[in-house]
C-alpha cells in the first residue's frame, strides 16, 4: 500500500439510518451529484447496489473506482480497492456500508479500517451505516430485536465524523417500500417482515437513531463551546496516573472478569462515559500482574475482553491483588474514579458465597463511590 504524504486529515461524513432501505445510499449519492455540480472532485470508492434500481440510477455520471476482486472458497467477491482510491486521490470518496467485514485476504479486516487509511491520506469520506452497527448499542439492539448484530463499528470511529446526517423515513413508509419489493426480493421481503422489520422493532430503532444523532450533536457542541471552534470529540487515551490530578473530570471504571457478561459491561460503561464526557477505564485483577498462569479458557476470555475494551478506546490495566474487590476499590480511589461498573452475579448462591463474583463486596467496600451493578439481560438468540 502506498504511503501517503504528510497532510491534513480528511473529514468524515456519516449517513446514519435505522434499517436497510431508509435511503442512506440514495441520499449520499444525491449529495454527491450536487457536490460535483459545484466542481468538487468526487469518486465512488465502494457502492453496494442491492438491486435497488432507484439507487443504481444515481451512480450514472459519477466517477467510479473499480472494485478489487478476491477469490475465496471458490467464489469471487468484490471489495473496495483502497490502493486505487489513494492513487486517484479525490477530494471526496463515497464508501457504502461502513460496518462491512472484508473477505479474508483483503488489506484490512473491516471497511472502517480502510476508511481510516483514506482519511489519513487527506481524503474526505462520506459513508453509510445503520444505528444497530454502533458497538456500544449492541446489547440494546439485541434487547429490541432479539438479533445479535455481528458487524459493528467502534464508537470512536463514528465520533470522528465532522458531520452526521440522520436519514429518516417513517416505519410505515419503510414497510411499504419493503412490501412493494423496493428493498429486497419478494422471498427475502416476506422473511424480513416477520423478523427484523417488525413494526415494533422499526419504531424503537428509529427512535434510537434520532437519539443517537442528537447525542452526537451534543458532543460536538460541547467541543465547540470548549474550544470556540469546531472540533470532533475524541476519547482521552491518557493513563489513570497521568490524569488523577484532574478532580473535575468524571471517570468510570469497568471491572473486567472472564465472564461473558464483561462484554455487555464494557459497552454499557463506554456509552455512559460518552454521555458524561468522562474518562473510561477498565481493570482486571489477578493474583499476579500477569495472566499467563490462568487456565487457557479463562485467559483467552480475559484477553478477548481487554482487546474489546482497547478497541473502544478504553484504557485497560491488569493489577496484582489477592483481595480482588479491595484492589478494585483502592485503584478506583487512587485514580479519582467517580463510578464503578460491575456485573450482577449470575451464578448460583453457593458459587457467589465462594467468592466467584465480587459485585457485593465491591458495593460494600466502595461506600464513598457510586457503584453501578449491571444485569446481563441479553437475549440468547444470535444471527
Amino acid at each position: 500500500m502506498p504511503v501517503p504524504e504528510a497532510t491534513q486529515r480528511g473529514n468524515l461524513k456519516v449517513y446514519l439510518g435505522y434499517a436497510a432501505g431508509v435511503g442512506k445510499t440514495f441520499q449520499m449519492l444525491a449529495d454527491a451529484h450536487a457536490a460535483v455540480e459545484r466542481g468538487v472532485d468526487v469518486v465512488v470508492a465502494y457502492f453496494e447496489p442491492h438491486a435497488r434500481q432507484d439507487t443504481i440510477v444515481l451512480i450514472e455520471g459519477l466517477d467510479v473506482v473499480p472494485h478489487r476482486k478476491l477469490d475465496y472458497r471458490g467464489r469471487t467477491f468484490q471489495e473496495m480497492d483502497t490502493d486505487a482510491v489513494l492513487e486517484r486521490k479525490p477530494r471526496v470518496a463515497l464508501v457504502d456500508e461502513l460496518a462491512h467485514t472484508n473477505i479474508p485476504g483483503s488489506q484490512s479486516t473491516k471497511r472502517w479500517e480502510d476508511v481510516q487509511v483514506l482519511l489519513d491520506a487527506g481524503i474526505e469520506v462520506w459513508t453509510t451505516m445503520n444505528v444497530q452497527h454502533i458497538e456500544s448499542l449492541n446489547d440494546q439492539i439485541w434487547q429490541i430485536t432479539g438479533i445479535q448484530v455481528r458487524e459493528t463499528v467502534p464508537d470512536w470511529v463514528v465520533r470522528q465524523a465532522a458531520e452526521i446526517v440522520a436519514v429518516d423515513v417513517t416505519p410505515e413508509a419503510l414497510l411499504n417500500r419493503l412490501k412493494r419489493g423496493a428493498i429486497y426480493k419478494p422471498e427475502m421481503a416476506q422473511k424480513a417482515l416477520t423478523g427484523f422489520f417488525k413494526g415494533s422493532n422499526l419504531g424503537a430503532l428509529r427512535e434510537l437513531t434520532l437519539r443517537q444523532a442528537a447525542h452526537e450533536v451534543d458532543l460536538r457542541q460541547s467541543a465547540y463551546d470548549k474550544t470556540s471552534g469546531f472540533q470532533v470529540s475524541r476519547v482521552s487515551e491518557s493513563r489513570p496516573d497521568e490524569t488523577a490530578g484532574d478532580k473535575s473530570k468524571e471517570r468510570i471504571l469497568i471491572h473486567i472478569t472472564a465472564d461473558s457478561s464483561s462484554a455487555m459491561l464494557i459497552r454499557r460503561g463506554r456509552r455512559v462515559a460518552d454521555f458524561l464526557h468522562a474518562d473510561c477505564l477498565a481493570l482486571f485483577v489477578h493474583k499476579t500482574a500477569e495472566i499467563t498462569d490462568l487456565p487457557a479458557a479463562e485467559r483467552e476470555a480475559v484477553e478477548k475482553h481487554l482487546r474489546f475494551a482497547q478497541n473502544l478506546r478504553i484504557d485497560t490495566q491488569i493489577l496484582a491483588g489477592q483481595d480482588i474487590p479491595r484492589t478494585v476499590v483502592e485503584y478506583a480511589r487512587r485514580s479519582q474514579v467517580s463510578q464503578i461498573f460491575v456485573a450482577r452475579p449470575r451464578g448460583r448462591l453457593r458459587q457467589r458465597l465462594l467468592g466467584r463474583n465480587y459485585a457485593e463486596d465491591i458495593v460494600r467496600m466502595a461506600h464513598d463511590l457510586q457503584v453501578t451493578v449491571v444485569a446481563d439481560r441479553s437475549r440468547r438468540q444470535a444471527s
